[in-house]
């Protein structure tokens, strides 16, 4: 069906909180998913971006949740329906069209690091 989600990852240390953010895209069976420290804004310079293990399809629907083993923290911020244009046949190369309200246009994943562009 072609859904993606954005999630706030808070993870509770002894004297503090971390924050970071997982990036998931439905993948048939699971999600593609991929993690970053702050988000990339519409046409702006590329963030860091990093690979992380695939997660189960139930993070797709899941708006918040508390992680089992004090691991923190997950609310959904933003999600909708993506268009897989890579031309590449490139296990570390992306490129989706997304709808949603704070990742909203061409998201291209290169490597290690993410953009976010106009929408053409």
């Amino acid at each position: 069906m072609n859904r993606w989600v954005l999630l706030e990852h808070k993870v509770y240390s002894t004297n503090s909180v971390d924050i970071h953010y997982d990036f998931l895209i439905e993948n048939g069976i699971d999600c593609l998913t991929w993690k970053f420290l702050k988000l990339p804004l519409l046409n702006q310079a590329s963030v860091e971006i990093s690979k992380q293990p695939n997660h189960r399809l139930v993070w797709l629907s899941r708006i918040e949740h508390e992680l089992s083993d004090n691991r923190g923290y997950v609310k959904r911020i933003d999600h909708g329906i993506f268009k897989n244009v890579s031309d590449k046949l490139n296990p570390e190369y992306y490129l989706f069209i997304l709808d949603g309200e704070l990742l909203c246009g061409l998201f291209e994943v290169s490597a290690n690091f993410c953009r976010l562009t106009k929408n053409y």
